[in-house]
């Protein structure tokens, strides 16, 4: 993995986890509410695959967050 890459991607997998544990929702149920195989959805939270801003998008709707509530430290 790109060394400038992960930083954000552990800020955002922090972010997601955090977010998915205070509304009590599960790993799977949120890879269900997002569209997003269950697998992947680990693999994001354990900031092990870049990705889009799409993909980011779902997961923010799925939480009922905003984006920027994913990126920021």
């Amino acid at each position: 993995m790109d060394d400038q890459k992960a930083p954000i991607l552990k800020v955002v997998a922090t972010n997601i986890v955090e977010i998915r544990k205070q509304k009590g929702i599960t790993q799977e149920q949120l890879a269900h509410k997002a569209n997003i195989d269950r697998s992947y959805m680990g693999y994001i939270e354990n900031a092990k695959h870049n990705i889009s801003v799409g993909m980011l998008e779902r997961i923010a709707i799925a939480l009922a967050v905003d984006i920027r509530e994913l990126v920021s430290k």
